[in-house]
């Protein structure tokens, strides 16, 4: 299959077989899809929190208008965006730059101080919508590897944010739940897997100018 059989073979999977599981050696590979995603400024200002515990997949479908995907996936994937951006952010990410690309610290430090200087004053909602926003490029990427992989996945907005934050305990690390993502294997019965893609045409999409 080359990449478009994925995005034809994908769907918005409405039925998940609860009984089948992903393996550790494709999880490992979506995780690292998500790693490897482009970010604004480098900065990866998010944190993913993976569900396969069942009792709290069971819990989390109290908070989600009781979709069936997010009991039923083999693993939930929450996207959890930064609220805040941190002095310690900046200094990280100029620390991991300087050793992958085996420079002096000292020759990204204007760099560093830049980030700073844009980003830590920055207003609170603003930086809310900015970095929510880059979850989705992360998102799109666990879903190209899922299909990838013959796996299932479902990106689901459909959830109580605040109650989500407080299950997941994350308010206090300046973290909120952004956009979720059940991954696992398509039901024999869900009759959605059967339908044809419905988009609009190429000619309608783009325009060359």
């Amino acid at each position: 299959m080359d990449i478009i059989d994925y995005y034809n073979w994908r769907y918005a999977t409405k039925k998940f077989n609860p009984n089948k599981k992903i393996p550790n050696t494709d999880l490992e590979l979506i995780k690292e899809s998500i790693r490897l995603a482009p970010t604004s400024y480098g900065l990866q200002l998010f944190k993913v929190i993976i569900i396969e515990n069942q009792v709290q997949k069971d819990e989390l479908r109290k908070f989600s208008y009781n979709q069936s995907q997010i009991s039923d996936a083999s693993h939930l994937f929450i996207f959890c965006n930064s609220t805040k951006v941190f002095e310690k952010d900046i200094d990280v990410y100029i620390q991991n730059k300087s050793i992958s690309q085996e420079m002096p610290v000292e020759e990204n430090k204007g760099y560093g101080d830049f980030l700073k200087k844009t980003l830590l004053n920055k207003d609170s909602e603003k930086t809310s919508v900015w970095t929510k926003n880059q979850t989705y490029i992360a998102l799109t990427h666990l879903m190209t590897a899922c299909a990838s992989l013959k796996i299932d996945s479902c990106p689901i907005e459909g959830f109580n944010t605040t109650l989500y934050n407080e299950f997941l305990d994350i308010n206090k690390k300046s973290l909120s739940a952004g956009v979720v993502a059940a991954v696992g294997y398509r039901s024999e019965s869900d009759n959605s897997q059967y339908y044809k893609k419905v988009r609009k045409s190429t000619k309608d999409i783009f325009e060359i100018h």
